[in-house]
């Protein structure tokens, strides 16, 4: 006699995924937990309340009701209720996860645990790399932990040098702001000081460090946060990252030897996007699971399908970063004075300030040419064949994204590790160039100009379609990381 629909889920592996509430954190806690889903597993997707609210309102009711076997539930953040559809206050954000979700979280252990005899017990935690209470709670519930480090393994080193810093007496900086600064404050040379000692990462300066190594401040919330989570990551027996051996081979080369040695293990499993589509196909009924924060302007893909083959500069600066309305123009009058085609997602709160304002002259000049959208979905617009280049902050699912897609970039980082990011991809990668931190409209117009028709352009395009063909040579059958994820499965998510 074959099993019950109640006696089969029962008997499913089940993984509680927790991402740190920040968009570009939540989009990849998604992919992964798809694929794992895709794999048998059940579900148990964790956002903040506030999150919570935003997909409801962002995306209806269905977004959060889930499936019987892949299920949303909502902790409190410690924060004031707020229903505006922007990133939390960072500060705020990281002191109150570090200092007030580990009680909540456990009392939602609980309820898994009590709720419903045909929920499956919990086999593994998969909590955020800046999260680390969930292994806290793993070790309280005598269950399997791993970290998933969403950010890139260079920023991870990049991370664990603060403790350096501060013994070194380079931390804080004494009279250099990290990114707010002209390039005529910089003329001390402090930021630019190479850092030798750093194993693993060659021709970094202190400058290229994630953006709060370069803090005035001695205290800092969010170098801390950082340093003490960075660290504490280290202390689970598994930590997953969003990239592939090949792209990063030398830093996680040094994580494996000074940070992390065998026993424990690291799972390379990226670029995960196209894991998903590489792998058995995710179950028809997940693929209507989302995450994303801000609803998608659907005229992007119209538009884009209306532009020449690798015409278009494509601009997102992700979820987080803000700018003056001084840069704001700089970019907007850039761009317009580019002739080139472009889009440029402009979230409502990019700008310092209540919203972003662009003059109506700047929108006459731009008409038919450019576009304007409040968010899209990245990877497709990548993807399009008629994008050229990419102005981007240097996040890493848009590092990961671009790379994935061929396409080379022009960097403009505004904090974390996307200094790191830029770094990389400008002089290890080879598929960028930087703008100026004081950025003015005559170099965004060179800049593009240049990757567009130079042949500086050209030869970053060709190194971003090697690193494209790496990526989906990674994610294939028998590649590393279609390998490292079903290690993942195997070796330890399944593991009780």
């Amino acid at each position: 006699m074959g099993c019950s629909t109640a006696e089969t889920q029962q008997q499913k592996p089940h993984a509680v995924l927790l991402p740190f509430p920040a968009q570009g954190h939540v989009n990849p806690f998604m992919q992964l937990a798809k694929l794992l889903h895709s794999e048998g597993f059940h579900i148990t997707f964790v956002n903040t309340e506030h999150n919570h609210r935003r997909l409801v309102r962002t995306r209806g009711p269905e977004a959060v009701k889930g499936l019987p076997d892949f299920q949303f539930e909502a902790i409190p953040d410690g924060l004031p209720q707020s229903d505006k559809d922007a990133t939390q206050d960072p500060p705020a954000l990281c002191y109150a996860a570090q200092n007030y979700c580990l009680q909540p979280f456990m009392e939602l252990m609980e309820k898994l645990r009590s709720s419903t005899p045909q929920l499956p017990p919990v086999t593994c935690i998969v909590s955020d790399g800046i999260m680390t209470f969930g292994i806290e709670a793993a070790e309280l519930l005598r269950v399997q932990h791993a970290s998933f480090w969403t950010a890139s393994a260079c920023g991870l080193v990049g991370y664990l040098q603060f403790d350096e810093l501060v013994a070194r007496g380079i931390f804080p900086i004494k009279g250099a702001l990290f990114h707010a600064v002209s390039e005529a404050n910089l003329s001390d040379g402090t930021l630019d000081s190479p850092l030798d000692w750093i194993q693993g990462m060659s021709n970094i300066r202190l400058k290229d460090l994630p953006s709060f190594a370069t803090s005035t401040d001695a205290e800092d919330v969010i170098f801390h946060f950082l340093r003490i989570e960075a660290r504490s990551c280290l202390k689970s027996s598994a930590i997953i990252f969003n990239t592939f051996d090949e792209f990063e081979e030398q830093t996680l080369a040094t994580i494996r030897k000074d940070y992390f040695p065998f026993p424990r293990h690291i799972y390379t499993i990226g670029p995960l996007h196209l894991l998903g589509h590489e792998m058995a196909a995710p179950r028809a009924e997940s693929k209507t699971i989302g995450s994303n924060l801000w609803k998608e302007d659907p005229k992007c893909m119209e538009w884009l399908d209306q532009r020449e083959q690798g015409s278009v500069v494509y601009v997102n600066y992700g979820s987080v970063t803000v700018m003056s309305d001084e840069h704001l123009r700089e970019f907007a009058w850039g761009l317009a004075e580019s002739k080139r085609p472009f889009l440029w997602i402009v979230r409502p709160d990019i700008a310092m300030g209540d919203s972003a304002i662009l003059p109506s002259e700047f929108l006459e000049a731009i008409e038919g040419r450019g576009c304007l959208a409040s968010w899209c979905i990245q990877q497709e617009v990548l993807s399009h064949s008629s994008v050229g280049v990419f102005l981007t902050h240097c996040g890493w699912n848009s590092t990961v994204e671009s790379v994935s897609a061929g396409v080379p970039v022009i960097c403009w980082p505004f904090f974390a590790e996307q200094q790191t990011n830029c770094r990389y991809a400008c002089s290890q990668w080879g598929i960028g160039v930087e703008l100026s931190a004081d950025v003015k409209r005559s170099e965004v117009v060179d800049v593009i100009e240049e990757m567009i028709c130079g042949e500086k352009g050209k030869a970053m395009k060709h190194k971003a379609l090697e690193w494209q063909r790496k990526a989906k040579e990674a994610v294939v059958d028998e590649g590393s990381s279609f390998i490292n994820f079903r290690r993942l499965v195997q070796e330890y998510c399944l593991q009780s």
